[in-house]
């Protein structure tokens, strides 16, 4: 067994003493180190705590510029790519909302496929403080570099903002290196944060944003706009056409989107009330100015027109006239939305499509393409194409194949008028050229072998139309029919005055209607039809007649015809040439007050001759 002596016992405690002592100091060292970074203002010495208050107050000032800016740009600070629109989808991937760009949560791209841009809230907190990084390196010292102090800050080491409902914390890690005269400090944990609904209006924002796609809720209105201010479908009973500017139809949809759009949640009305789960208030925006595209058709130029049924000839016997109508409208325009609390706003946009008169369902494909008729599918017989104009000019056109009821584009010819290509096989189909400022030329052709062919394009005319009745200046309603072999052309007087003509035959003709109040009772006539006798007979081919009694309802005819007639007419090129204008004189006839005299004016029609002057 070894004992120990005192000596050797004193010794060894001292140096237990030394070892404690040295942990405590270097405990103190590093909680000295962790905790001056946790300094408040209050702890920073008083002489540099006028520094650091300018500093979190540039802080401040940095994240809530960042906050409103977010709120601003629909959650972005720094905005996605660019991606323009295009004449078919006229969104770009930003809205331009006074000078300010905002990307869309919705839109679809200039190619037709649908973009969503909507941020997480981890995105939005990512932003804010790369936004941070940037904007703190310009934080203004000036005022206290003049007073003698010398302040330094380091490259942020790291910096994290926690969104809540109801304020944005940031906590920054960087050194604040602040000296004056024989004393420092240095802070390197900085917090702060900024009262802000920006969480809160976000989940609002994103809750009205997938009730916006989900129930197609801005589509619909669209929909309840267009079918009570632009004519979708319908009838009138009218004996005339039936006749629509497009362009102020369009104007009239812009204008009441805009004024039905901004009423939406409007508690005083109903009709405009949405309930999207929310507490917030929610605004939504459109205007005209912003990029749009509006498309109807069928369309005759900038107009839209339905004929009337019942007053060709043999039809008048009806008794009455009317015009369906029918239009499919293309409807693409943004819509802002905004979701506020107190003086807060989050704000949006939104497209809004619709295609056929119906929402547009949404696609992860590549834009639909009209399928190519299975004989334009197989070329395999090649055809030389020559086209010029009656001086041997050159012509450069496009170049389609009609085979059936098939048109095959094949190409473009050569600037000097030449094309050789494969065309399909099809016997007695059409070679078509077609060009601007010449009038579509159509030649028959077999491609069951090899070919040429040189086809002659005729120039048109533009030429003005002047209607005169009984010789005087007419400008009330009429149609104005040119037909020829190769087409028909109309023009809805006065709306349209001027067509383009080429040289030919041309059957013209004119239809002028007057308004109206001729009123027919209710009257029943007798129909009867030859039928199968029945029993035996019947077996052998007996028939016998029956007859029905046909009610025909009261009728309001608005519009009756009061006059008009046809003639046939060769149009020479050089009456083109030589004129600026065709003089049409066509006759009154008598206004009919019975359904017989109505038959009479049908009938008129085909006998009347009409006067035409070239001037």
């Amino acid at each position: 067994m070894r004992f120990f002596n005192k000596k050797e016992v004193s010794k060894k405690g001292q140096i237990t003493i030394f070892i404690i002592i040295s942990l405590l100091i270097l405990a103190a060292i590093v909680l000295f180190v962790f905790l001056r970074g946790k300094i408040s203002i209050q702890e920073v010495p008083v002489e540099f705590q006028p520094v650091y208050s300018s500093f979190l107050t540039c802080l401040e000032t940095d994240l809530s510029t960042a906050i409103n800016i977010a709120e601003t740009q629909g959650g972005y600070i720094y905005l996605p790519e660019f991606e323009p629109g295009s004449d078919y989808m006229p969104f770009s991937s930003q809205l331009n909302f006074l000078g300010n760009p905002i990307p869309y949560w919705y839109y679809v791209s200039g190619n037709n496929f649908d973009r969503e841009q909507v941020p997480t809230k981890k995105q939005i907190e990512e932003q804010i403080s790369n936004y941070i990084k940037d904007s703190i390196k310009n934080c203004n010292f000036n005022t206290y570099n003049d007073q003698g102090f010398e302040i330094s800050l380091d490259e942020p080491s790291s910096v994290k903002v926690n969104i809540k409902d109801d304020k944005v914390e940031l906590n920054l890690n960087t050194n604040l290196n602040i000296e004056k005269e024989n004393s420092s400090v240095i802070i390197n944990n900085h917090k702060t944060s900024i009262n802000s609904k920006l969480g809160q209006l976000y989940d609002s924002s994103l809750k009205v944003y997938n009730q916006l796609k989900e129930n197609k809720i801005l589509e619909n209105y669209t929909i309840d706009v267009l079918t009570n201010y632009a004519p979708v479908d319908g009838f009138e009973l009218s004996c005339s056409p039936l006749i629509w500017n497009a362009d102020e139809v369009f104007d009239n949809i812009q204008n009441s989107l805009e004024h039905n759009i901004i009423s939406i949640n409007n508690k005083q009305e109903k009709y405009f009330t949405v309930d999207f789960g929310i507490s917030e208030k929610v605004s939504f925006l459109t205007s005209k100015n912003w990029p749009h595209n509006l498309e109807v058709y069928p369309t005759q130029g900038n107009l839209m027109v339905s004929t009337p049924i019942g007053n060709q000839p043999g039809l008048g016997i009806l008794g009455f006239c009317y015009v369906p109508y029918h239009f499919v409208y293309n409807i693409k325009y943004p819509v802002l939305v905004q979701v506020q609390k107190d003086q807060e706003i989050f704000q949006f946009p939104f497209a809004v499509i619709i295609e056929n008169n119906k929402p547009r369902e949404e696609k992860n494909i590549t834009a639909f393409q009209q399928p190519v008729p299975e004989v334009c599918q197989f070329k395999n017989t090649e055809v030389e194409v020559r086209v010029i104009n009656e001086e041997g000019i050159p012509v450069k056109s496009n170049i389609s194949y009609e085979c059936l009821s098939n048109r095959c584009f094949i190409g473009e010819t050569s600037d000097n008028g030449n094309l050789k290509e494969n065309f399909p096989q099809c016997i007695n189909g059409y070679v078509v050229a077609q060009a601007p400022g010449y009038s579509t030329a159509r030649y028959l052709l077999s491609t069951n072998l090899p070919g040429k062919v040189d086809i002659i394009m005729e120039k048109l005319y533009n030429k003005n139309i002047e209607l005169l009745l009984d010789g005087r200046r007419y400008s009330g309603n009429a149609v104005i029919n040119f037909i020829s072999d190769q087409n028909s052309l109309s023009l809805f007087y006065p709306e349209q005055k001027n067509i383009d003509l080429s040289e030919g035959s041309y059957e013209i003709q004119v239809i002028i209607y007057k308004n109206s109040s001729l009123k027919f009772g209710n009257t029943i006539s007798q129909q009867c039809i030859e039928v199968p006798r029945s029993g035996i007979f019947g077996v052998f081919g007996a028939k016998e007649e029956r007859c029905f009694d046909i009610q025909i309802p009261e009728q309001l005819i608005t519009n009756v015809i009061s006059g008009g007639g046809k003639t046939q007419q060769y149009i020479l090129e050089s009456d083109l040439i030589n004129s600026k204008s065709i003089e049409i004189n066509v006759k009154s006839f008598q206004e009919p007050e019975s359904l017989e005299q109505l038959q009479e004016n049908y009938d008129l029609l085909d006998t009347t001759n009409l006067d035409i002057n070239f001037k």
